[in-house]
């Protein structure tokens, strides 16, 4: 490989160069530029490319790098992909994935190319990739890695590291191996070594002697975004998973905790603001995913935003007599919207670190109840003395009332809407931002005017 750019800004002028000569379809010069880009930098070039160049691109990379490359891309990208590269390809890369990177795909692919794929594996291969595809979507056993290395509990550590060197692991799967299994009869998972203690131990000590004293295991249906916070929040370098009859079937690593944390921030941070996540880079994602992923989310909130103005049209008499009222109604339910998401947003986060479990659901309404309430006396305040200089302290201290009591609405609505959520087993993103927003919104106006009707009788 030629040598790589040195800094990022050196970096940028590569990949801008390369994109002129791909359209100058210069795909000699194209290749040269590429082969001096790392698998991870030429992935992020990947997916800043538009989608009908992938397959172009894919194709000038190195063998070795582009399987690196697919590896690392999400499933809906690498299906994508599929569809632009000849069979041949990708059925040479499909070979080279995990069992656990060939499931993904294969969930994501059209049925006839899944069976095609299928097909072209060997008995081993089939049968691996099978038994993760048996697995609940959404569980640790579809994102495990596989056991690359088995002790026995009898070896000696010179045996360990012989049966270690004669594994015939790949170098760039060798970085999974922080931590062994040690096994009994059936595959039996008896404990975990470290690979650090194992390398620097006596030759003649032995294995079981090094084993972890805690055994920490999850199941293969467990949850996976459970399984990586419990992985990252107790500092373990691996999890073994296990079946039901406690053999070892996988191992979740730091590296595919990570991923699946990322995955699961982005999905909550894209529903959060009332869409459903790309599952792909911006760039690379044609327009047609762009429009479905948030055409339903504004069609349910066009509905519900239908109470906002079934609202209006009951106090429609009152706005009539104090036309002033309405000056005031975006800055209120944009307020009272503005502080349910806060509260929803800081609950949700709680709610995925563990900090907070359903059951906390009082002591989670209280402490928002008292937070919302706070808010709203200083915002009410505000309020208060700036309409009432303006307009007349009379319509000062609607606006104040209303502040006050629509910030504490907010942040107590947007406390439970999570908690609700993950009783009902829905993810708390979804019942997050955009459903608050409009109960808000429609709760906040009819609090607006039953205080105006009571403090100024219109």
């Amino acid at each position: 490989m030629a040598q790589q750019p040195a800094d990022p800004s050196s970096r940028h002028l590569l990949e801008a160069q390369i994109r002129v000569d791909l359209r100058q379809d210069d795909l000699e010069a194209a290749r040269r530029g590429l082969r001096q880009l790392t698998p991870s930098q030429a992935g992020r070039f990947l997916g800043r490319t538009e989608p009908g160049g992938q397959a172009v691109v894919f194709r000038l990379l190195e063998r070795s790098t582009a399987v690196d490359v697919f590896a690392a891309l999400e499933p809906r990208q690498q299906s994508q992909l599929v569809n632009g590269l000849q069979d041949e390809d990708v059925q040479v890369i499909f070979a080279q994935l995990q069992a656990s990177g060939q499931a993904r795909l294969l969930d994501e692919v059209p049925a006839e190319v899944a069976q095609r794929l299928l097909g072209t594996l060997g008995h081993e291969q089939r049968e691996a990739a099978g038994r993760i595809l048996g697995y609940p979507a959404g569980s640790v056993g579809r994102r495990m890695g596989p056991v690359l290395v088995e002790l026995r509990p009898e070896m000696t550590v010179r045996e360990a590291l012989q049966v270690l060197r004669d594994s015939g692991v790949p170098r760039g799967r060798l970085r999974r191996l922080v931590s062994l299994p040690v096994v009994g009869g059936g595959h039996r998972l008896l404990g975990m070594v470290e690979l650090t203690l194992l390398s620097s131990a006596g030759e003649g000590a032995v294995v079981a002697d090094l084993m972890a004293e805690d055994l920490e295991t999850v199941s293969t249906t467990e949850d996976d975004e459970t399984a990586a916070r419990r992985l990252s929040e107790e500092n373990l370098l691996a999890l073994p998973v296990i079946d039901e009859t406690g053999r070892i079937v996988g191992v979740l690593t730091l590296a595919d905790a990570a991923r699946i944390l990322a995955e699961e921030e982005t999905e909550d941070a894209a529903r959060s603001g009332g869409s459903e996540p790309l599952a792909q880079p911006y760039l690379s994602t044609p327009v047609r995913n762009l429009v479905r992923s948030r055409v339903v989310w504004l069609l349910v909130l066009a509905v519900g935003a239908t109470l906002t103005v079934q609202v209006l049209e009951v106090f429609e008499s009152s706005l009539e007599q104090l036309v002033v009222l309405s000056v005031f109604i975006p800055l209120l339910i944009g307020t009272g919207g503005n502080t349910g998401n806060q509260a929803a947003t800081t609950v949700t986060r709680a709610l995925a670190l563990g900090d907070v479990r359903p059951r906390d659901a009082l002591r989670v309404l209280r402490r928002e109840f008292v937070v919302g309430l706070s808010l709203g006396a200083l915002l009410g305040l505000v309020g208060l003395v700036v309409a009432g200089l303006v307009y007349s302290w009379s319509i000062g201290l609607v606006i104040g009332l209303t502040l006050l009591s629509i910030c504490t609405l907010a942040a107590s609505v947007g406390s439970l809407m999570p908690m609700v959520a993950r009783r009902l087993r829905v993810d708390p993103a979804v019942f997050s931002n955009p459903f608050i927003s409009t109960v808000v919104d429609a709760l906040g106006l009819i609090v607006y005017f039953l205080i105006a009707r009571v403090l100024l009788g219109v």
